[in-house]
Formats: structure tokens, C-alpha cells, sequence
């Protein structure tokens, strides 16, 4: 199979993804800036989450540049992937509905973990089909801003219960990591161009 199904799939259902988290937001019952207050929680959810399906399209975008033939694990890790980051809409909807209490934020962080966990395995089954020695192996090395992006969620979902705020200022410290698309890959391709 080529990656040109695997690319379009992703791509589509990641629109999907966005299109709900955006169909959950409403607009204000009044018509002045105080009528803005109520909202914020929900609208600072979608924020955070458009920006984190955001990164993982980008990502995604030049992961799957390194790919030249697709095997039933990559197909497997990517659905993997896709299946976390489609439980984004009902964690962002939750913590904004509730204005980011404990548990909301807790099992963002999950979810977020989830999606980082997945993301890793989706690169490693990409790196075990085209070898340690490809341009995605060569480039990863040993994924040391994935392991450190996985460790902050950890914190951050047991930080949830003693400082929900720190936890979310971890979650975006994360996307601010990866807020660049990664260099390494960028790099590796154009050397081998």
C-alpha cells in the first residue's frame, strides 16, 4: 500500500476531530463583553486542543514524509494514534463545561498521554520497517523530546489534583516544545534529498 490512503485518511479524520471540537463551542446568551465571562472556560478548552490536534497534523505531515512503503503495523500504530486523538473533542468539552476541575483536567492529560504514547509507537513502527539507518531513524535517535513530552503529561495528570493550573501550564509547556514542526526530520530529509 502507498501512503497516499494512509496520508488522506489521517488528514480526514483529523478534520473530523477539529470540526466537532469547534461545533461544541456556543456563543453567548447576551450581547455584551460580561456575557464573553461565561464561555472563556470553554473557549480556552478548544484553544489548547486545537493547538495540540494542530502540532499532531504537522507532525504527522512530516513523520509520514519519511515513509516509502506502509506495513500492517504502521497502518496499526496510525490507527492507534487516530483513536486517541479522536477522544480530544469529548476531554476538551468536559474540562471547558466544567471550568477545568480536577478530574477534567486529570483525564486531559490522559488522553494527552495516550496520544503521545501513540504517536511514539506509530514513529518506532515506521523506524522498524525502514530500519534503524532511514532517514526517520536517523533523524529520531533516541526521541529524547518524546520521552520528556511523555514524562511532563505524567506529571501533569497527578499534578491535576493538587494544582489543576500548574497542570495545565505543563500541557501547554508541551505544545510549546512541539509547536515547531520537528527540525530533526526536516533536516534528515533534506540531506538525503
Amino acid at each position: 500500500m502507498g501512503k497516499g490512503r494512509l496520508e488522506a485518511f489521517s488528514d480526514g479524520v483529523l478534520a473530523i476531530i477539529i470540526t466537532i471540537m469547534v461545533l461544541e463551542l456556543r456563543a453567548p446568551d447576551g450581547t455584551d463583553a460580561a456575557s464573553l465571562v461565561p464561555v472563556l472556560p470553554m473557549f480556552g478548552s478548544y484553544v489548547l486542543s486545537f493547538v495540540h490536534v494542530g502540532i499532531y497534523w504537522n507532525n504527522h505531515h512530516h513523520l509520514l514524509h519519511t515513509v516509502k512503503h506502509v506495513s500492517a503495523a504502521i497502518l496499526w500504530a496510525n490507527l492507534h494514534l487516530l483513536f486517541w486523538l479522536s477522544l480530544v473533542p469529548f476531554v476538551t468539552h468536559w474540562m471547558g463545561a466544567h471550568h477545568f476541575a480536577e478530574w477534567p483536567v486529570a483525564v486531559y492529560g490522559v488522553v494527552m498521554l495516550m496520544d503521545g504514547c501513540s504517536y511514539y509507537i506509530l514513529t518506532h513502527a515506521i523506524i522498524r520497517r525502514h530500519g534503524r539507518e532511514s532517514t526517520l531513524g536517523l533523524a529520531v535517535g533516541g526521541d529524547e523530546k518524546g520521552v520528556i513530552s511523555l514524562v511532563m503529561y505524567v506529571l501533569a495528570i497527578a499534578v491535576a489534583f493538587v494544582n489543576r493550573w500548574v497542570s495545565l501550564g505543563l500541557y501547554v509547556a508541551v505544545l510549546a516544545m512541539w509547536l515547531i514542526p520537528d527540525r530533526r526530520i526536516e533536516r534528515a530529509l533534506a540531506e538525503r534529498s
